[in-house]
């Protein structure tokens, strides 16, 4: 009899095995859209060989120091090892792993104990022990045991739920890397608007000096008495506009140097005295050529977006699995007794062993569209991940254009420049000379003025072209290593069934 029961259980226990071959829902397939081999917008007249793109894609992981900025270098560094955001970010991927690894150890068997000392008193109508007193029989009860339970993955449920939970860990991942992108773009912005800014308030200080020079020349003509009250009074006017010109631009110093410490995980006002030490501007890097299927493949915004449309494709599975039956292994073992000197004997054991099947019933269609649900999630996300193909191939058009247009507003803003520079040096000779009026020299010297404070911004446009085109090329976070996020083992290794199946 034991023989045919055993027998029969394993008989089972192989059927359910053979079913854990069987997973049950859509595999995920990348979907492949067709994107543009070149780029509309054009900055090279010349397409860019194979060396000349893998040479670029080298140099653009740390493409910030192509700026050739040491403090700039520093500064980064710093930034990587403490930004708040990109350490938040990261314990997200940890807490995406952990949930993974939850999900993975239903795989394993679950095994627990547990153990008991106590009384038990019997009742005093049913006892057939009663002693001689008319007292209930009380009795010490001493116990110890344990529970096993095994779920098998008959049809790749838990499978299904790892696979969907590793997708999330990979979007994890990919979401520090854009937070890491993201940093570092407004670092390095924040970093060239400095510069630009104390550019701007050297031109500044600049204008201050000729508006004093014009005013002190107002001053001289009108003792000498060829000038005018009137024209002593502009000057004055103009000059005291310069001087409040520089305040705003001290402010923003100041608080640019806040935003950069607040990046570097630090109080505001850490580094304030170090970065406004007035230095040059960096180098423009050059233009970094690049083909779109490589700018797809960095762009952490692109690779998250796959890997939920992955992550939404197991979801299916999941759904799918709760229309099948359920499988489970239980058995405990719970010896009881009032002497301790019984507790290893076999009499004393009270055990059960079953392999459950759990079957879907009458559930009024929830299981059917749950299945639904996940089908239309999934769909959602496969037009998500081409939306977001669609919008990172705009923005990097758009920035290759701004940087073709760009450098052309520069230099012809530079040649306004010294054409106005030109005009208001003309003009302060004939005003000394007596051969024009104060309002020439005025409008020279407004002229003057605007064309330097252009030609800055345009420049610092330049520098943001820069930054924004390694930023929507998806460079930066090749050359950081952020978390090990891989799978000690891979999923056929976890799943024993699966291994074993196959072997």
């Amino acid at each position: 009899m034991c023989i045919q029961k055993y027998l029969y259980q394993t008989t089972i226990l192989t059927f359910v095995l053979g079913l854990g071959a069987c997973t049950v829902g859509p595999n995920f397939h990348k979907d492949h859209m067709q994107i543009p081999e070149q780029w509309t917008e054009k900055v090279w007249k010349r397409p860019a060989t194979a060396q000349e793109i893998a040479q670029a894609a080298n140099d653009m992981r740390r493409w910030w120091e192509q700026f050739h900025d040491p403090l700039l270098n520093q500064l980064v560094e710093k930034a990587i090892a403490n930004n708040y955001d990109l350490k938040i970010a990261g314990q997200r991927i940890l807490a995406a792993q952990s949930l993974r690894d939850q999900q993975s150890s239903n795989w394993y068997p679950q095994l627990d104990g547990s153990a008991g000392y106590g009384y038990q008193t019997t009742s005093y109508t049913l006892s057939n022990t009663m002693h001689q007193n008319g007292n209930a029989n009380n009795t010490v009860v001493r116990r110890y045991g344990a529970t096993f339970s095994w779920q098998l993955d008959a049809f790749g449920r838990i499978r299904r739920m790892v696979q969907s939970q590793e997708e999330a860990v990979k979007a994890s991942i990919e979401d520090r890397r854009s937070v890491l992108l993201t940093m570092l773009s407004q670092l390095a912005n924040n970093y060239v608007t400095l510069r630009n800014m104390q550019l701007r308030l050297r031109i500044a200080d600049e204008n201050v000096a000729i508006a004093q020079y014009v005013y002190n020349l107002t001053q001289k003509q009108y003792q000498e008495g060829t000038g005018t009250t009137l024209s002593t009074a502009q000057a004055q006017a103009e000059l005291e506009a310069q001087r409040a010109s520089r305040e705003p631009l001290k402010t923003s110093i100041t608080q640019i140097t806040h935003a950069i410490d607040v990046l570097l995980g630090q109080a505001p006002g850490t580094t304030e005295a170090l970065l406004k030490e007035e230095k040059p501007l960096p180098d423009l890097p050059p233009y970094p050529p690049s083909i779109p299927s490589i700018a797809l493949a960095n762009r952490p915004d692109v690779r998250m977006a796959e890997h939920q449309y992955a992550e939404a494709t197991a979801n299916i599975g999941i759904a799918v699995s709760e229309l099948y039956p359920q499988f489970t292994i239980d058995m405990s073992a719970m010896p009881t007794t009032s002497f301790t000197s019984q507790m290893a004997n076999i009499a004393s054991l009270v055990s059960s062993s079953f392999i459950n099947m759990s079957i879907p019933g009458l559930h009024g269609g929830r299981l059917s569209a749950q299945v639904k649900q996940a089908q239309a999630q999934a769909e959602a996300s496969r037009l998500q991940y081409r939306q977001t193909i669609l919008n990172a191939l705009k923005e990097i058009e758009d920035v290759i254009a701004a940087w073709g247009d760009d450098a052309e507003h520069v230099e012809l803003l530079h040649r306004s420049k010294l054409s106005s520079q030109l005009a208001l040096s003309r003009a302060q000779k004939l005003y000394k000379a007596g051969l024009t009026g104060y309002l020439d020299v005025l409008t020279a010297q407004r002229t003057a003025t605007n064309a330097a404070n252009a030609e800055a911004i345009a420049i610092l446009e330049r520098f943001q072209d820069a930054v924004n085109l390694f930023t929507a090329l998806g460079a930066g976070w090749q050359g950081v290593d952020l978390t090990k996020t891989e799978l000690p083992v891979t999923l056929e290794q976890q799943n024993i069934w699966a291994k074993a199946i196959k072997q």
